[in-house]
């Protein structure tokens, strides 16, 4: 029979993933919208990538100081503090299109990826306390990021198809307004209903325990840093520039595609339990389980990188190499994403998946970077090379990682 409290943890989950759909068609619309009204004006690969600066850097900021924000007044209001930022910088992007200069579509881009990352934190954070403490709370705590992490991203695979969609059909100013509007009515849904003390700490939380993490979470950070570091290198800006310089593409066949991608990649992340046998067993991944998808993962950038050199169709060798690569990367992030979890207790939850999740920017920030530097320096295969590396990086870091039974040990 289901208890009060569980219902209650049923619902308010329900509530943050509403939420999180919902800012999630925004985000990635904002991106998809930026990247082709701008190239469509004839900017560089790397001053579009410049676009997306401060996006990342302020996303490594408000990641440090928003768990510490979200512990000590509430992961709703964090999340709500998100979506409106969100529905300002969407606003303000909607203005006259001779306002729209490099560095005021950079502040305005900052606000957005302050607030992403204000609602990321406080809807994975708050998973942690709607799991009811029992002996499958492992594998229960495994399905539930993993169902929310996945559907959130095949949802920015949506944003990707609307922003691609809504600047054909509308424009860039139309389309902006459209997504504030939306985004505004599930704020007011999320207001009225989430917990006003969800994620509230019962003790006072230091500024001191922003930089003071356990081992794992430390080593668990560094592998997320250069695990989103090579998907973002060749994905975020040489991808869709390479579609539309040297195959051809439109707007919405570009939007479309890297849509169906990321919804792919989201539906790979919510099943990826089933995937690793979670179902046979009350334990989720491991160290170990981490280390093994990661090594996997190098294989991919590397054969589309060697398909292009040796003269196979970039269309099919880029679709289908791209394809191979989104499944395993979604397993690789599901996995992490329970770790940071499963890692941090409840009263620590949002300060610990904060300091994750800035090292999660950080890392997209410099493949963000990169990806506009490097396709335009040595093109696709460059960055495909770097992508290598950054999987390699993180596979070597990932060794540390403690499998199930030392942790069975260090939670002692």
């Amino acid at each position: 029979m289901t208890t009060a409290t569980e219902k209650a943890g049923i619902r308010n989950y329900l509530l943050v993933t509403i939420a999180y759909w919902a800012f999630t068609i925004t985000d990635g619309a904002i991106h998809m919208l930026v990247v082709l009204h701008f190239h469509n004006l004839g900017y560089t690969p790397l001053e579009i990538a410049f676009l997306f600066l401060f996006y990342e850097v302020f996303g490594i900021i408000t990641n440090a100081v928003g768990g510490y924000i979200g512990s000590r007044l509430g992961l709703n209001t964090t999340m709500l503090t998100g979506m409106v930022l969100q529905i300002i910088a969407l606003a303000m992007l909607a203005v006259d299109p001779s306002w729209l200069s490099i560095s005021y579509v950079m502040f305005f881009m900052a606000l957005s990826g302050i607030a992403k990352d204000l609602n990321k934190m406080s809807a994975k954070s708050s998973v942690k306390l709607m799991v009811p403490d029992s002996g499958d709370s492992d594998s229960k705590l495994f399905k539930m990021v993993a169902l929310l992490t996945g559907s959130k991203n095949s949802l920015k695979g949506a944003g990707f198809f609307l922003g691609g969609f809504l600047l054909a059909i509308w424009g860039f100013q139309l389309a902006l307004i459209t997504l504030a509007v939306g985004l505004f009515a599930a704020m007011l849904l999320t207001g009225l209903l989430l917990p006003k003390d969800l994620g509230k700490t019962k003790h006072k939380v230091k500024f001191k325990q922003l930089f003071s993490k356990t081992p794992q979470i430390n080593r668990l950070s560094a592998a997320r840093f250069f695990l989103f570091g090579s998907r973002d290198v060749w994905f975020t800006v040489a991808l869709p520039v390479f579609f539309a310089e040297h195959l051809g593409w439109n707007h919405t066949k570009i939007g479309t595609f890297l849509a169906l991608w990321v919804v792919g990649y989201g539906i790979v992340q919510a099943v990826a339990p089933g995937m690793l046998g979670n179902k046979k067993r009350d334990k989720g991944p491991d160290g170990n389980t981490a280390r093994l998808w990661s090594s996997i993962l190098l294989f991919f950038p590397a054969g589309i990188a060697v398909a292009l050199i040796q003269g196979f169709n970039p269309a099919i060798a880029i679709v289908v190499g791209l394809a191979l690569y989104g499944a395993i990367f979604a397993i690789n992030s599901s996995v992490h994403s329970y770790l940071i979890l499963l890692y941090s207790d409840k009263d620590t939850v949002a300060l610990n998946v904060g300091f994750y999740y800035m090292a999660n920017a950080a890392g997209r920030l410099v493949g963000t970077v990169l990806s506009g530097l490097i396709y335009q320096l040595y093109g696709l295969n460059g960055c495909l090379w770097t992508s290598v590396s950054f999987i390699a990086a993180a596979t070597l870091i990932s060794i540390g990682l403690p499998s199930h039974a030392k942790w069975q040990q260090i939670r002692k």
